[in-house]
């Protein structure tokens, strides 16, 4: 089994998680008070990446590079929102500069994308 194959049900799980954290941050946004804004960069980032998330899934037979950008895509979402998430409940972030690491592997995430057009599953 490939590693895309072992890795769908993953994808499939995180974009469902991603969106409904997304919506969910979304109304905190709107609705919380506070430091709103924060709140509204993590939907974003949240739900931007859970469509892709879902793209990845269903494309992981054509897309050879498919494992990798949901990896960091993930991985990326997780630091860049929960970094915010901490920091807007707690006055805190998880930890120097894990907003922008995420931001970082987000986009390493794209780039692993744009790899896939590369490196194309033989068909």
């Amino acid at each position: 089994m490939s590693l895309n194959a072992r890795l769908e049900p993953v994808l499939y799980l995180f974009a469902g998680l991603f969106g409904v954290s997304g919506v969910a941050l979304a109304a905190l946004a709107a609705h919380g008070g506070g430091e709103a804004n924060l709140a509204a960069y993590a939907s974003a980032m949240c739900l931007a990446h859970a469509p892709a998330l879902l793209a990845l899934a269903l494309g992981t037979a054509r897309l050879k590079t498919a494992w990798l950008a949901g990896f960091l895509m993930i991985v990326g979402t997780l630091l860049f929102a929960g970094d915010l998430v901490t920091l807007r409940f707690t006055g805190t972030g998880l930890f120097p500069y894990a907003a922008p690491t995420g931001g970082w592997t987000m986009m390493l995430g794209w780039l692993a994308v744009a790899a896939g057009a590369v490196f194309r599953v033989r068909s």
